[in-house]
């Protein structure tokens, strides 16, 4: 296996990336017209704090990828239940998912523009399609790939259909829809960056465009950091949820 786990060893790429930026800051390798460095963006951001900027915009960021998350993956989840208990279910609706998942969701910014306008409507909306691609694809594969051994066990004990899928196919599609999950947070990170930049008045995004317009490279790292850690601490959030829910599985990991 790959050994003992070691503690707070997530941290130690973040970290290691921190110290060559530092040391090549110091050592003047980096020019900080293109890159700031650390102590200045960590100075930045106390400014960004002190006026109230970093937190506004940050809590407009969460509240679109918060909403984009929940209907994103209420859809995918849907979708793939539908999909993979039904070959019905499957012929009406994967394939128009698989076509929709060759098809990047920043693709679609035009067009939703058009429907939608520059307004949240569209924000969410893309955030949403970023997010339900994984969640269906992982969900549905993790019930196709249930072992009918389950199924035939299910039928010899007379389980109901509320049973079958309450004790066979809900936990034998879970480690599926968590693993969708990872994948989804940072779709939704992704793709808010982006929409972030198109005609919005709040956000982080929003903030790193003003920046980018009054060649503030400091302001644009420390919307780089938010970002980063959002999607850094997501992830764990899955990761953990991921542990506790997962005990039953003996796993390298584990």
């Amino acid at each position: 296996g790959p050994g003992k786990p070691i503690p707070y060893g997530w941290a130690l790429g973040p970290v290691l990336l921190i110290a060559i930026w530092s040391l090549g800051s110091a050592a003047g390798f980096i020019d900080p017209r293109n890159l700031s460095a650390p102590w200045t963006v960590v100075t930045t951001a106390g400014d960004l704090i002190a006026d109230g900027r970093l937190q506004g915009n940050l809590a407009t960021s969460a509240q679109r990828a918060a909403l984009g998350l929940v209907f994103g993956t209420a859809a995918g989840l849907v979708l793939a239940v539908v999909s993979g208990l039904s070959r019905i279910g499957e012929g009406v609706i994967d394939g128009p998912v698989q076509i929709k998942r060759a098809i990047p969701s920043l693709a679609l910014i035009p067009l939703l523009i058009l429907w939608f306008g520059i307004g949240e409507t569209m924000k969410v909306i893309t955030i949403a399609l970023g997010v339900l691609i994984p969640v269906y694809i992982h969900t549905h594969n993790g019930l196709r790939t249930i072992d009918g051994r389950y199924a035939e066990l299910a039928e010899t004990v007379r389980l109901t259909r509320t049973g079958f899928v309450r004790h066979v196919v809900l936990p034998g599609a879970l480690p599926g829809f968590l693993l969708g999950m990872r994948f989804a947070v940072t779709n939704a990170w992704l793709a808010l960056v982006v929409v972030e930049q198109v005609n919005a008045t709040s956000g982080i995004g929003y903030m790193m465009e003003l920046a980018r317009q009054y060649g503030q490279t400091d302001v644009i790292i420390v919307g780089l950091v938010v970002y980063g850690l959002l999607g850094l601490l997501s992830d764990a959030a899955v990761r953990l949820v991921q542990r506790r829910t997962l005990t039953w599985r003996r796993t390298l990991e584990s």
